[in-house]
């Protein structure tokens, strides 16, 4: 789909050792402020029971999962959208991507000191924050002095313009973020070419100590507490000891490591899953003898889109989709069953896909 999910955070909040949870892909991580100027991109692969038991029921020679591109962006500093740090370097790539993972440091380490002394997340959200809405602004700035050039001459849509750039002007300098801001689909347009930071979805990964991977601490308590009137995701990770736990090649020794931590599946897994949600993708399937798969499109995308996702002669050629739901065929066990009992539905080019279909295209070319 070429989606990309930017991690972000202030220098020392462990979030390249998240990145390197979770990418194929392995960053540097250090406890230096300052100590990198690059983006690292990565992609990670999305954790799907689905297909495992689809592929319990119905074996394939492999299983292919999905996957969505990460960049960890380089650590944030107060005074970033000043040139502080790196800077606006850091600022422009989190403009490239479509939606953020905010990392946030719930833990105690004198080992990586806090570039503020002391460890407090809700500071630190606020810190970031106004670094976002700074830049933001001066790119609403720039573009209200082009457009009032413009309305001058008598244009009308100049004007309506205008008032959608001062709406969003005034909600920054009331230090909200502009994805809290009730625009209509005509203000959305004014603003668009903007690619505002403030604007994109959201979500925030406590990152906690070993001892607080099951519950949480009272850092990333906090946190909830402070992001609870908000719809804002919000996933507790203890990220040191996980990042540790994936580089052990025992799944059975892997398991038995999470099970001390009290957890059932790495936590990284959730948060994953929680980010391909943000950038609003859903899955649907394809079996056969040489693989199961599964394949990304984004949520209202229709059986055709669907089919373009495998190849683009599939979305040229579309006739039709034979589509089965995943419990049914769950239930059922095999796809003759579900055809005999009815839960094979044909459909045609309007039909809009859902998160976990079972396709079969039908296409001439």
């Amino acid at each position: 789909m070429g989606l990309k999910c930017g991690i972000v955070g202030l220098t020392n909040s462990g979030k390249t050792t998240l990145f390197n949870c979770i990418s194929n892909t392995k960053a540097e991580a250090t406890n230096f402020a300052f100590s990198t100027n690059k983006s690292n991109l990565g992609v990670c692969y999305i954790p799907d029971t689905r297909l495992m038991e689809i592929d319990r029921i119905k074996k394939a020679e492999r299983i292919i999962f999905t996957d969505m591109e990460v960049v960890d962006i380089p650590g944030l500093a107060k005074g970033s959208s000043q040139g502080e740090g790196i800077g606006n370097s850091f600022l422009a790539d989190i403009r490239q991507v479509d939606a953020i993972i905010h990392v946030v440091r719930c833990f105690d380490d004198p080992n990586m000191p806090h570039m503020e002394g002391s460890v407090d997340p809700i500071r630190d959200i606020e810190t970031l924050d106004l670094e976002l809405q700074v830049t933001d602004l001066e790119q609403i700035e720039r573009k209200i002095a082009r457009t009032e050039k413009i309305a001058k001459s008598g244009d009308k849509d100049a004007r309506k313009i205008l008032e959608t750039l001062h709406k969003a002007k005034e909600h920054l300098e009331n230090f909200e973020n502009i994805r809290s801001l009730d625009l209509s689909s005509e203000e959305q347009k004014h603003i668009a070419d903007l690619m505002l930071l403030t604007q994109k979805p959201l979500m925030f990964v406590c990152n906690v100590d070993d001892s607080s991977a099951k519950s949480g601490n009272d850092y990333s308590k906090a946190v909830v507490e402070n992001l609870k009137e908000t719809e804002i995701p919000v996933v507790v990770v203890a990220g040191k000891i996980e990042s540790e736990i994936a580089e052990l090649e025992d799944e059975e020794e892997r398991m038995m490591f999470l099970e001390d931590l009290g957890l059932t599946e790495p936590s990284v897994n959730i948060l994953v899953r929680k980010a391909y949600e943000l950038l609003n993708l859903i899955s649907f399937f394809t079996v056969g003898e040489k693989e199961n798969r599964a394949w990304t499109i984004k949520r209202g995308m229709t059986a055709p889109n669907a089919a373009g996702a495998i190849h683009s002669d599939l979305e040229r050629g579309f006739i039709r989709a034979e589509v089965i739901k995943y419990y049914d065929l769950i239930e059922l066990g095999t796809e003759a069953k579900c055809k005999e009992a009815g839960k094979m539905s044909v459909e045609g080019k309007n039909y809009i896909v859902e998160d976990g279909d079972v396709l079969h295209i039908r296409f001439n070319v």
